[in-house]
């Protein structure tokens, strides 16, 4: 009865939390969505300029809409308007005689561009049908042609004077009212004057954009007084790039609409809005601005009413709907099976999780609120792609954050244990693997090993490899002097690289060996390792115990603090998060092996350069319990500059790939991992793929900003509803890491800020290792150096030769866009910043390198004696 009311209680906070939720994200989503009351418009409306090309047709690929198209078009713009302007007569040639079977008035025109064949054919056919249909009041030659530059001014006159010696209908041209202005001889070519006044492209806010167009018409009227004024096009798009002070959104369309409709003078105009419907076509010869001036939409839906409120997005509640009903099964569950962390934790994760399907359903809805190319379509699947990857690193980072911030009480945190008395020891074979490593290191290593308060075990010095005498014979000197209990092994020609060392080692081990050691050549052991980690051991299930990775002689020396407490961020964090359900990863010092485990599942893994981490998962797979006890038992040597910490981090990457791809059968399908096990094993790749995948992410940005500077008309992905969610979310885990640095580990912060500049820094060294491992099936073990430096004039530059070319080649993309499309341009603003957020670990690693060459600092004097070195 207590269980089940528990389970009770447990389902009805997690089921609060999850409603609180979706209802708070689907009340934000109304905040920004709120309606927006514009002036009302009742009179009808004069008449539309009209191209009849449906969601999916074009006159550049040659399909056309049908008669019936056309006609259900007429009939829907037939309620709300008695006039037509049209474009072109052979591309749609039934249009004409539709609009006046429904008694449309009708200004016809006739496209004129640089092909005189074509233009020929326009102009028979516009004069065979105005001398055809009386419905015809007038007709265009040519609209934009001057403006375009596809004809000059002597060139239209002629074309006019044509038409008007062919007709006895008034006959102009289509032109901006600056073009008027500049060619003021076509007024005497014309029996009126048709302008387009589109105050967008010229900057104007929209408030004051219906006075602006009426001035214009004003000085056009000024100019040429005796002359009838048409407005051939007039209006505003619902989407396009910012001009300006023009910013397009369908509540700017709805308000410049209702305005010039409300507005005193306009019932004494004539005028056609521009355009009846949303053209997707025009996105390719006029920018995507081209293809959103409708009053519909490419589905023939109404995007706005002439009263009332206007929405921002109308299909915003749908949309907020979906994201609610999509997250809200995961954050229940989350909130139930998290019962363990405070409900301001739950809260916080089942938020994040909201947060990342809405911004999933921003982007699958593009397609619908824009009318994308597939070059578009490419581009948005590239930003839809980085959303989903930057969502699942956040949510997993999100996880290990909340985990530390609100679990009440951990479950698996182990210390270390009473000593057994030395008859009851264990016996423990140490295997220190070492190649090419300078003797007086490894030395230290031994003489620490030598030091351990414990009396059951060897040691075994498995040199591997190393042909310089002077770096092998002083560690076999220092093991004869040792006595029997250090053993000296020389490898030469041995394969396998360190796992073959160690696998050689488990056959030379002393028989009475019950757990194995290894430890790292540089690392100078604590006395009581041993003595209070084998206690654990007597737990018959557990097959690894790991203590932490650690450091010395990291104080005075920038570049060696940042790598010691960017070490030090995983082993007292994300260690934890994984010890918790038994998913730890095994590292290949400081770590002790049950033996019979160790031989059960085959030894070391010789194919695989990250031996340690894969035989941890083996075990693990096995059955096996895997303990992290978090006291610091040892401390090694940082790499030692940063094309070392590069070179191991590469390695790492590419060992981790290897793993992912030999075990990825037990982590999705049937295996003896537990659910919580392959999340871990799963998602603790997250960060570096998301490395590889921002590399690829980086090219592919410079591909795009390289389309948008030479064709910029067909490169222009409207980005700005995932450019602003993918930015927050990289804002917002960019400070989970410092956040949780700074409440669980004793760390400055101007330690945190190097820690975070190093593992940005490394992030083109883990792409290339992820993507190497993917390709690759073998790799080359290649030990981290801890004593060298490289020398030379340009050796600086040497290890970040490739950071600096993705650097500039940003920076001059960046610049390049904004000298090109301006710097007020929101979407050209988001797209650099896109761009400088790609720059960032090219930033990082140069930041790194000179801390690498920047000099020791002296260390601080012990308390109590002053700088002369005698006592205060």
């Amino acid at each position: 009865m207590k269980n089940a009311a528990s389970l009770v209680y447990r389902m009805t906070i997690a089921l609060a939390i999850a409603s609180l939720v979706a209802i708070a994200q689907y009340w934000i989503w109304e905040h920004f969505n709120r309606g927006s009351e514009f002036i009302g418009a009742s009179q009808s409306i004069k008449g539309f300029a009209y191209n009849g090309f449906q969601r999916d047709q074009s006159p550049l690929r040659g399909t056309y809409p049908t008669d019936a198209q056309i006609a259900a078009d007429l009939d829907l713009l037939g309620r709300s308007a008695d006039g037509l302007r049209t474009y072109g007569v052979n591309d749609l040639p039934t249009l004409l005689q539709l609009a006046g079977q429904r008694d449309m008035l009708v200004t016809a025109g006739a496209w004129l561009d640089t092909d005189k064949d074509k233009n020929e054919k326009e102009i028979s056919a516009l004069i065979e049908a105005a001398r055809k249909h009386r419905f015809i009041e007038r007709v265009l030659v040519g609209n934009e042609a001057i403006l375009r530059g596809d004809l000059d001014a002597d060139q239209m006159v002629g074309y006019l004077d044509r038409v008007r010696k062919a007709l006895r209908k008034p006959v102009s041209t289509a032109e901006p009212w600056h073009v008027w202005l500049k060619y003021p001889e076509l007024a005497k070519h014309v029996d009126y004057i048709t302008v387009h006044l589109l105050p967008y492209h010229e900057g104007v806010p929209v408030e004051a954009a219906v006075e602006y167009a009426l001035q214009r018409y004003d000085e056009l009227v000024k100019t040429f007084p005796k002359k009838k004024i048409v407005i051939g096009e007039i209006g505003w798009p619902s989407k396009g790039p910012v001009i300006g002070a023009s910013v397009p959104s369908l509540d700017n369309e709805a308000r410049f609409i209702r305005e010039f409709l409300a507005h005193p003078r306009t019932a004494r105009l004539d005028y056609f809005l521009m355009e009846a419907i949303d053209q997707p076509w025009k996105v390719e010869v006029e920018g995507w601005a081209g293809a959103y001036w409708g009053m519909f939409n490419a589905d023939r839906e109404p995007k706005f009413a002439l009263e009332g409120l206007v929405e921002r997005d109308p299909h915003w509640a749908k949309k907020a709907s979906n994201a609610a009903a999509l997250a809200f099964i995961p954050m229940l569950l989350i909130a139930f099976f998290l019962a363990d962390w405070s409900v301001a934790g739950r809260i916080f994760l089942a938020g994040l999780i909201q947060a990342c399907v809405s911004t999933l359903i921003v982007g699958l809805n593009v397609p619908v609120d824009y009318y994308l190319t597939q070059r578009d379509l490419i581009g948005l699947g590239m930003l839809i792609a980085a959303t989903c990857l930057t969502a699942a690193v956040l949510l997993s980072h999100g996880f290990e954050f909340g985990e530390m911030l609100f679990k009440r009480k951990w479950q698996r945190r182990f210390m270390p244990l009473p000593p057994h008395a030395p008859e009851d020891q264990p016996f423990v074979s140490i295997h220190l693997a070492c190649h090419n490593e300078p003797p007086e290191m490894v030395i230290a290593t031994i003489d620490s090993l030598a030091a351990l308060n414990y009396a059951n075990f060897e040691v075994l010095i498995l040199d591997n490899n190393t042909k310089d005498d002077a770096k092998w014979k002083p560690l076999e000197a220092r093991c004869a002097e040792l006595g029997p209990r250090f053993r000296f092994f020389h490898l030469m020609d041995w394969p396998g690289f360190k796992a073959g060392a160690l696998n050689y080692g488990l056959k030379v081990t002393d028989p009475r060996a019950e757990v194995v050691g290894v430890v790292d050549a540089d690392y100078v052991v604590d006395p009581d390792w041993l003595s209070c980690l084998i206690p654990h051991f007597d737990k018959p299930d557990v097959a690894v115990v790991q203590a932490p990775q650690a450091h010395r002689d990291w104080e005075t020396h920038p570049f060696r603090r940042m790598c010691n407490w960017e070490f030090d961020g995983f082993f007292r964090i994300g260690m934890h998060h994984r010890n918790e359900r038994n998913a730890l990863i095994q590292h290949g010092t400081m770590t002790l092996v049950r033996r019979l485990a160790l031989e059960e599942v085959g030894g070391w893994s010789e194919w695989c350069i990250c031996e340690d981490t894969e035989l941890g998962l083996r075990l693990i797979e096995k059955g096996y319990d895997t303990r992290y006890v978090d006291h610091i038992l040892g401390r090694g040597l940082t790499p030692s500059d940063f094309a070392a910490i590069k070179s191991q981090r590469l390695r790492w990457a590419f060992g981790a790939m290897q793993i992912l791809k030999a075990h990825l059968p037990q982590m999705v399908g049937k295996s003896t991992l537990n659910l919580a096990q392959r999340y871990h094993f799963l998602t603790g790749w997250f960060a570096w793929l998301g490395d590889a995948l921002q590399l690829v992410f980086a090219f592919g940005s410079l591909l795009w900003t390289l389309g948008i500077l030479l064709f910029p008309k067909a490169f222009g992905l409207p980005v700005t509803a995932l450019a602003l969610p993918i930015l927050g979310f990289m804002a917002f885990k960019a400070a989970l890491g410092p956040i949780l640095y700074r409440r669980t580990m004793d760390c400055p912060w101007k330690d945190i800020l190097g820690a975070s500049i190093l593992s940005v820094g490394l992030a083109h060294a883990i792409a290339r290792g992820v993507f190497t491992g993917l390709v690759k099936k073998k790799g080359v073990f290649v030990v981290t150096p801890k004593g060298w430096k490289a020398k030379g004039a340009l050796a600086f530059f040497g290890p970040i030769r490739e950071e600096l070319g993705m650097l500039i080649a940003l920076v001059l993309g960046a610049v390049a866009l904004v000298s090109l499309r301006g710097a007020n341009d929101l979407e050209t603003q988001l797209w650099v910043g896109i761009l400088a957020l790609q720059c960032i670990p090219y930033i990082a690693s140069i930041a790194c390198q000179v801390a690498a060459y920047m000099p020791e600092r002296p260390a601080a004097a012990p308390a109590g004696i002053n700088k002369l070195g005698t006592a205060a």
